[in-house]
């Protein structure tokens, strides 16, 4: 562990399993090497103890306890991060929010509910089945709403619905000192003081740990119907997206997939759809408004030659559809067994996304690396996947570069380095290209004011 922190010993063991329960503490080595491995192809850190919490009042215990002896606390929901945001770079204790579980209240008549840290969008969404209401944000995997707050998750619903930005109404925050803050109430809006509740989410940990979180809800939509069509190119394919969302049409999904991906998710999935550039499109709304939407999105997609749509309109027929677009990664992948993937998420203003998704399928056509493209491409946002040999060293810094370039080309655009995933470690040194030097200096101010010992989550989206 870093000089700079204090050290773990039997007596700082001892202390923390008082506050919790000696079978909710473990220094297991497996254990804590997972607690520091995210989905990404960054080096995991395992911190030194792992803690399994169940309330709000343990987590802030906890964490005086590691202020008094300044060391390092790193949140961990799911581990489906893609930066390495749950890397102990210092060691440390990671406080596990798993187990906090409890949906608190559901709100009905306000359409939003408040849930600990600790339960996950699907376990949401089936325990509000039988409201009538859903809570939209999908970033693929089961990520824990606590988690998905402090990356500011966003997903396939976005281009309707926003991100975790737009449906966060309030937090329950645990700051570095252990205090228990609540950073606004549940109204719709306030010009009350800062604001609390933005400046963590996204903080990625570093500021705070949440262990509440309230959320709008949305009411099921009357009608919902899923379609894919293919295009003759990636660019047609583009163009589509591109004149769907200028036209102002309400649709819920739009998602991106090239030949390549395609090619993978047919035999991942056990599909048999073309492989070629193809788009998802998911629409809701009354029966007579999706009607609408469909014709008008159906004359913009045969503009651009998209004319062998194929619908689902049941449920199941829906999930598997969209079963088969989250698994995208797993499925690119499993192209070449035993690799890994580097992904970008670069997010560009609508009307530059032509250009940097062509620019970033050119750089990759000229390498000897596998990739494919996919992406929430109705907000601008894309991901290309470089799939490389854990192994072979070249490979990992060919991948590196092929991300460099995209990260540069959506920065020149007036775009961001990460559309969704976050900073982490990995992504730190964009930061300053950005937002300026003046723009990470502010962000340094505000990290030494709340955490002056560097306790939380340190070495994650800027370096003091």
């Amino acid at each position: 562990m870093s000089s700079t922190y204090g050290t773990i010993d039997s007596s700082f063991l001892d202390a923390l399993i008082a506050l919790t329960a000696e079978d909710r503490v473990s220094t297991s080595a497996a254990l804590c090497e997972q607690h520091g491995t995210d989905e990404s192809y960054h080096t995991a850190k395992a911190p030194d103890v792992v803690v399994f919490t169940l309330s709000t009042k343990e987590v802030s215990n906890i964490v005086k306890l590691c202020a008094k002896h300044k060391v390092p606390v790193i949140p961990y929901g799911t581990g489906t991060s893609l930066e390495g945001h749950v890397a102990a770079l210092h060691g440390g204790v990671c406080i596990d929010l798993s187990l906090m579980t409890e949906i608190v209240e559901v709100r009905p008549e306000d359409l939003d509910v408040t849930v600990q840290a600790g339960v996950t969008r699907k376990t949401l969404n089936e325990y509000l089945r039988d409201t009538g209401l859903f809570f939209p944000i999908d970033p693929g995997a089961d990520a824990s709403l606590g988690g998905m707050t402090s990356t500011r998750a966003s997903g396939t619903n976005a281009v309707r619905y926003g991100t975790m930005r737009e449906n966060v109404l309030s937090l329950t925050v645990v700051t570095p000192t252990g205090e228990v803050v609540k950073t606004a109430s549940r109204a719709k809006k306030s010009a009350a003081g800062y604001d609390l509740t933005h400046l963590y989410i996204g903080a990625e940990g570093t500021l705070g740990i949440v262990t509440e979180v309230t959320l709008r809800l949305y009411g099921i939509p009357e009608s919902i119907s899923a379609a894919i069509c293919p295009f003759p190119s990636l660019e047609a394919a583009v163009n589509t997206v591109i004149m769907t969302i200028q036209c102002g049409i309400p649709i819920a999904r739009i998602e991106l997939l090239d030949e390549n991906q395609m090619d993978a998710v047919n035999k991942y999935s056990k599909l048999n759809y073309e492989v070629a550039p193809t788009l998802f499109f998911e629409f809701h709304g009354s029966p007579q408004g999706l009607k609408e939407q469909v014709e008008i999105v159906k004359g913009i997609a045969e503009e651009f030659g998209g004319t062998h749509f194929q619908w689902a309109d049941k449920q199941e027929d829906r999930d598997r559809l969209w079963s088969a677009r989250h698994n995208a990664y797993y499925a690119a992948l499993a192209m070449r067994p035993g690799c890994k993937g580097v992904s970008s998420d670069a997010c560009v203003p609508i009307s530059r996304l032509a250009e940097a998704i062509l620019e970033t399928k050119a750089d990759m056509e000229k390498s000897d690396l596998y990739g494919t493209i996919v992406g929430h491409v109705g907000d601008g946002n894309f991901h290309a996947l470089f799939v490389f040999d854990p192994d072979n060293e070249d490979q990992l810094n060919e991948a590196k570069r092929l991300n460099a370039r995209i990260v540069e080309r959506a920065i020149a655009m007036e775009g961001t380095c990460t559309g969704e995933h976050g900073i982490g470690h990995g992504k730190m040194k964009y930061l300053e290209s950005e937002f300026g030097e003046e723009g990470l200096a502010i962000m340094r101010t505000l990290k030494k004011a709340l955490d002056p010992d560097n306790i939380m989550n340190p070495g994650k989206i800027v370096s003091l």
